[in-house]
């Protein structure tokens, strides 16, 4: 590998793709060497660059993964479950080896099914690539831990009225780490929706709600709540930036690093 990093990008004239397209022009380390796109995509061809509201680079965006995988060193991942799973699939046979992914929204089969495409890859997933986030799912952890008899948790998200998946990956992320602080099983304990007239709320759910509206880059809030008080632990994105020079960051970090899975707690050493 030589001293500039040589990075593709999955999803690339997606609103993250941009982003992190933007973050490479700024990267000394790194450099954009492939950008893959959707086939229908009607920026198919385009320069990668431009798209993003750049200066043209001589990228171009291209459908044929096999391709520019046998180009870059790592792949950096915003796109779709299906999309994910195939490229890392298909890493097994190329050059790249480091799949580093931001993609929500997996199914639990999806989920299952991108870990095994990734057992012989080094892989990094994480559903958020902040500082701030992830210093919250820290802090989560440890209030749900510490706050337990009596005490409620709810996690409110907003995102922009285009996201298609709820919860947002950053909310199960946080739901994860109360669980894990309360030492239960997320999946057992979560409540996703709540209407009608069901019954009052049973100690220990942790509860989620969706908002999605305008043009809202990503706000978590997560509640505890007492009878007496209530502590709220939140975190606002203000720009994508945040979520692409992370990823970048990520990027460098896990090139270095042996096959295996990966998040962004262990590029923080949180």
């Amino acid at each position: 590998m030589t001293d500039i990093l040589n990075i593709g990008v999955l999803g690339a004239d997606g609103r993250m793709g941009g982003a992190i397209i933007r973050s490479l022009e700024a990267q000394p380390k790194a450099q954009l060497v492939c950008a893959i796109t959707a086939k229908d995509s009607p920026n198919l061809g385009q320069d990668a660059a431009e798209a993003a509201g750049l200066k043209a680079c001589g990228v171009m965006l291209t459908a044929d993964v096999n391709k520019a995988l046998e180009q870059c060193d790592v792949l950096i991942d915003f796109s779709s479950p299906k999309a994910a799973i195939d490229a890392a699939l298909a890493m097994h046979d190329t050059r790249c080896h480091t799949f580093v992914t931001g993609t929500t929204g997996y199914t639990e089969t999806e989920e299952k099914a991108l870990l095994a495409a990734g057992d012989s890859i080094t892989l990094l997933k994480s559903g958020n690539f902040s500082l701030g986030v992830n210093m919250l799912e820290a802090l989560v952890e440890l209030a749900a831990n510490k706050l337990r008899s009596g005490w409620d948790i709810e996690i409110l998200e907003m995102h922009h009225k285009h996201k298609v998946d709820a919860p947002s990956g950053t909310a199960l992320m946080l739901g994860e780490a109360a669980a894990k602080g309360r030492g239960v099983s997320l999946k057992t304990h979560q409540v996703l929706s709540r209407e009608g007239r069901g019954d009052a709320r049973n100690e220990g759910q942790i509860g989620f709600a969706a908002l999605r509206g305008g043009g809202v880059i990503g706000a978590h809030d997560v509640l505890l709540a007492h009878e007496l008080e209530m502590v709220t632990l939140s975190h606002e994105a203000f720009d994508r930036s945040v979520f692409a020079n992370g990823a970048v960051t990520a990027a460098i970090w896990a090139a270095a690093q042996p096959k295996g899975l990966y998040d962004m707690k262990d590029v923080l050493g949180l």
